[in-house]
């Protein structure tokens, strides 16, 4: 019996299927870089094509690790009221330093820097993590959650005919309904007589 055992296996050991969720998730993220001049640059931002089973157990550490770095830059918003605005070792910012105002600074933007942190234990890759704060998570600043969506493909797998998903961002290849004009016919407008009725 699984007795409120969650998630998939994967066919997979426990440090393997964390390696497997982590390496997809910082795979989404990394869609989103510039990546001009990379070999092996992504088809589409802000898409991944992999198993069913596997877009549906990766799904809510992706969105887990938007909702955190959301977080945090609010943090990082609130902490800009307190910074510097000078360049660290110049008179200006010495004199920051020694008005105490840096302690404000400190505590409001603890938060943010532990939200980097969560994020980079949660994924394991220091520029997927920096691509989400850099990014992502801007973009789902009012979101209050829903970021990904999962469509699957008509096409299985060629090897072992498995199911095919596509995990992707909202918000970007959104599609919008259009209604259609209803359309009007002669002698449809025009109220009907007694006579005709």
């Amino acid at each position: 019996m699984r007795h409120r055992r969650r998630g998939r296996k994967l066919g997979r050991n426990p440090k393997h299927q964390r390696a497997l969720l982590r390496h997809l998730a910082s795979a989404l993220f990394l869609t989103e870089r510039d990546a001009e001049y990379d070999e092996n640059k992504p088809k589409v931002k802000g898409r991944i094509i992999t198993t069913l089973p596997k877009a549906k157990e990766v799904r809510p550490l992706v969105e887990k690790c938007i909702t955190v770095a959301r977080r945090g830059l609010v943090a990082e918003e609130a902490a800009e009221e307190f910074a510097a605005g000078a360049e660290r070792g110049t008179d200006s910012w010495k004199s920051w330093r020694t008005s105490g105002k840096w302690r404000e600074w400190n505590t409001a933007i603890a938060p943010a820097v532990a939200a980097r942190r969560r994020c980079l234990q949660l994924l394991g890759d220091k520029q997927a993590v920096s691509v989400l704060f850099d990014e992502v998570a801007p973009r789902f600043t009012d979101r209050p959650g829903g970021y990904t969506r999962i469509l699957k493909l008509a096409k299985p797998r060629l090897g072992d005919a498995g199911d095919r998903a596509i995990l992707e961002f909202v918000g970007v290849r959104d599609r919008v309904v259009q209604r259609s004009v209803r359309p009007t016919f002669e002698g449809e407008g025009e109220p009907k007589s007694e006579a005709s009725k």
